[in-house]
C-alpha cells in the first residue's frame, strides 16, 4: 500500500475556489499550480498558488503549459496564498519540463 499525501505538493494542479477577489484578480473556482515549496506546504494551513487560465498573454510572467487536454499558461503574475481550505481537490501534475520553466521565471521574476 502507498503513503497517502495529505498535503498539496510542489508542481501539483488543484482546483481552487478562488472567490472573493477584488479588482482584476483572477475569479471563480480555477485549477491553479502549487509553487510553493514541500517543506512550506506540509506545515502551514496556507499554499502560494499559480492559477492557469487559457487566456494567452504575451508577458514575461506567463509560462505555456498543457494541461488536462487543454492549453493556456500558468499566471506567474497572479500568485496567491490561499488556506488549504480553498483547495477543492487534485488533479495532478505538470510536466517536469513545465515545472522547470515555471521555477526559472519565478527565480527572474524575483532576483534583484
Amino acid at each position: 500500500m502507498g503513503v497517502v499525501v495529505t498535503w498539496p505538493r510542489l508542481d501539483e494542479v488543484w482546483l481552487v475556489e478562488l472567490d472573493p477577489v477584488v479588482g482584476s484578480e483572477i475569479k471563480k473556482t480555477q485549477p491553479c499550480l502549487v509553487v510553493s515549496p514541500d517543506q512550506a506546504n506540509r506545515h502551514l494551513q496556507t499554499v502560494i498558488v499559480a492559477p492557469l487560465t487559457s487566456t494567452v498573454r504575451p508577458y514575461p510572467s506567463r509560462v505555456d503549459v498543457a494541461f488536462g487536454g487543454r492549453q493556456g499558461q500558468v499566471a506567474l503574475d497572479q500568485l496567491r496564498t490561499v488556506d488549504r481550505q480553498r483547495l477543492a481537490h487534485r488533479l495532478g501534475m505538470i510536466d517536469p519540463l513545465t515545472a522547470k520553466r515555471v521555477s526559472l521565471v519565478l527565480v527572474e521574476m524575483f532576483k534583484r
